[in-house]
């Protein structure tokens, strides 16, 4: 019996011996990088390589635009004698493609997957975010590569042929990348090496990157850590004279399933936990009440608190927190120029460690008629400092700090969210916001013409709803002799239009006056805007209704900044009037005449163009522009008294009929 037993323990240790063996090679496969190309040999720089590896047709079959799944691998190898610190490569992807998946990166451009990506992207590393060197690794190429492997799908490529990029190349900053050379048919590569002529202050011993500057910043800052979660807080801060935010919401991904436990300063746009209850958080935390959890979304929306919770000791207490999510630029007013909440972040295996730290990915912010921000990958900066909250004179450093940087953009095919009308003193027509100018409904094809140019119109013309001008402005047109299209052009459809009128020019000097209507049923406290002259700023003297400051953008003083007085800064929300079954709605409105002086700009020409904007912001959102000014070809002539009163009566006459 010993002998048969013997046997047995036998075969048992050879079958499992057997099945480690078996096991090995996917175990090590999965931990140990692929080797590079051999091309790799020959670069002393930053290796880059794209392979394209396999692709099937898609359904619905389409000949015009027809899908198809592709798989590759975009790889990066250092190969130089310094830390590549926070990679990022650049994919010139020109077959519209549609990126579902990508390992070890995120856009760099906080866009979520999947996404679009058909006009080029740039990846940055994630987790891995640097690329060591072979010397300090023993050329360990899992610290000195890192692979990504992509999915997705491409239109219109079919085999044979590969659908590969138009060009790869690194996208930091201080490196040459030559034109990519093709490996075959469906690999290309490149080698970037540093650029000799490009200057920096940062140098190869210093461990963190230094901190960006950028239209707006958000740091993310590690204030206590322990091994299952970790306090953070949230520094949001605007650097653009012409940037802001109202009624903010910022969104982020979580990576390694984190859930929010608790906020101050802040709330969550949705408040479930039923995330965490059926997955994996619910089975780790089994003693955890999560009634008392405020988010277990991936990608949770965060929202500003009002000013009334700014003293409550459960949910504020927090400097700089609870202002209705407005954060207003600096040149307006520098100590609401910022905004601060703190979260407790609960971590997942197998993080659980206090030194297992990984911030929030694909970071977005947007407010209400505001500008678009494009916010780049988390970038770990040195740790943050603040004063001591004992008053005592020292700073106390956090665990560790990141640092997102966000810059203003204009997506393609955006459309603005306000718009400018253009009037002057010779000519008694105004000519209005462009048709469409903030979009148009997509069934307006029966009702209005979304391609035709806005039709002019009298001054009067402006004070009430688009929906309400039609009468007015064919009785105009009538009078003036005008061409009207019909259907007649669509609106501009905007919540703010903004009217600057050409109202004096004499040799010493001219006049504007600069009327902001309010379309929308928002009321806009703390407004701003802002209109740039290309010529004529520098003989800025005053302005009478509100505040303003010439303002020196990009080292160009072409710019004027205007608010309005202390205690009358906010513009009303549109209205109903006096008789709403009769009458229109009012819109909310501010209006100033300003000033200029020719003594400092004797050569400008006011009526021809220099007496106009080139650009005109409200809130930071840049407006539309008309596409023409007026002419002296409309010189008043006759009695404007009696054109008015004519107009009047025809205006009545259509309405009673």
């Amino acid at each position: 019996m010993a002998l048969n037993q013997s046997y047995d323990l036998f075969f048992i240790f050879i079958f499992n011996l057997s099945l480690l063996f078996t096991l090995l090679p996917f175990s090590f496969s999965q931990t140990v990088a692929d080797a590079p190309s051999p091309a790799a040999d020959t670069c002393n720089g930053i290796f880059l390589s794209y392979a394209y590896t396999s692709g099937t047709k898609l359904k619905p079959t389409d000949p015009k635009h027809q899908p198809y799944r592709f798989e590759s691998v975009l790889t990066v190898l250092n190969n130089g004698d310094e830390k590549l610190k926070s990679w990022r490569a650049f994919v010139g992807f020109k077959n519209d493609e549609y990126l579902v998946s990508a390992s070890n990166a995120v856009l760099a451009d906080g866009t979520s997957l999947p996404a679009n990506v058909g006009n080029g992207t740039v990846f940055a590393g994630y987790p891995m975010t640097d690329l060591k060197t072979a010397i300090e690794t023993a050329g360990d190429l899992n610290q000195i590569q890192v692979q990504v492997k992509l999915l997705g799908t491409q239109f219109g490529v079919a085999a044979p042929s590969v659908p590969l990029p138009e060009t790869i190349h690194l996208a930091n900053d201080g490196f040459l990348c030559p034109k990519p050379s093709l490996q075959g048919k469906s690999e290309m590569q490149v080698c970037c090496t540093k650029d000799p002529k490009f200057k920096t202050n940062v140098t190869v011993e210093d461990e963190f990157l230094p901190r960006q500057s950028g239209d707006l910043t958000i740091m993310y800052d590690v204030t206590r850590t322990y091994d299952s979660n970790y306090w953070a807080q949230v520094t949001i801060s605007n650097h653009n004279p012409l940037g802001r935010l109202d009624n903010w919401k910022l969104s982020f991904d979580w990576m390694r399933d984190e859930f929010i436990y608790t906020m101050k300063g802040a709330y969550p746009y949705v408040v479930d936990s039923s995330d965490c209850i059926f997955g994996p958080q619910g089975q780790h935390y089994r003693d955890l009440d999560f009634g008392n959890v405020l988010n277990c979304e991936r990608r949770p929306t965060i929202i500003d608190l009002p000013l009334t919770k700014a003293n409550d000791t459960a949910m504020g207490m927090i400097p700089k927190c609870c202002r209705n999510g407005t954060i207003l630029p600096p040149t307006m007013d520098p100590s609401k120029s910022s905004s601060v909440f703190q979260m407790q972040v609960f971590k997942m295996p197998p993080d659980l460690n206090r030194s297992e730290l990984s911030p929030p990915q694909n970071w977005k912010i947007n407010g209400t008629l505001n500008p678009n921000y494009k916010c780049g990958p988390p970038v770990r900066v040195s740790p943050s400092q603040f004063p001591d909250p004992s008053g005592l004179p020292s700073n106390t450093t956090v665990v560790a700090s990141w640092q997102v940087v966000c810059n203003i953009t204009r997506p393609k095919n955006a459309s603005p969210k306000c718009c400018v009308s253009f009037s002057a003193y010779f000519n008694e027509s105004v000519v209005p916001c462009p048709t469409c100018a903030c979009g148009c409904p997509r069934n307006s094809a029966n009702t209005c013409r979304a391609n035709a140019t806005a039709v002019l119109v009298p001054p009067e013309a402006l004070l009430v709803p688009f929906e309400n001008r039609t009468a007015i402005t064919r009785a105009w047109a009538d009078l003036k002799h005008f061409t009207v299209p019909n259907p007649m052009p669509c609106g501009d459809n905007c919540g703010v239009s903004i009217n600057w009128h050409l109202y004096s020019d004499f040799s010493r000097g001219w006049s504007a006056r600069i009327t902001i209507f309010n379309w929308d049923e928002t009321a806009f406290p703390d407004w701003f805007a802002a209109v740039q002259l290309n010529k004529a700023t520098p003989g800025f003297q005053k302005m009478y209704s509100f505040n303003g400051t010439a303002l020196e953008l990009n080292g160009v003083n072409n710019t004027i900044f205007m608010q309005g007085l202390p205690g009358l800064n906010y513009i009303v929300a549109e209205t109903d009037a006096a008789n709403p079954q009769k009458d229109p709605r009012v819109p909310g409105k501010q209006q100033t005449v300003i000033s200029f002086t020719k003594k400092t700009t004797p050569s400008i020409n006011i009526a021809a163009g220099d007496g106009f904007p080139s650009k005109v912001f409200f809130n930071g959102e840049e407006c539309a522009l008309p596409s023409m000014l007026p002419t002296n070809s409309g010189n008043r002539k006759g009695s404007t008294t009696v054109i008015s009163i004519l107009l009047a009566v025809l205006v009545f006459m259509l309405v009673q009929q």
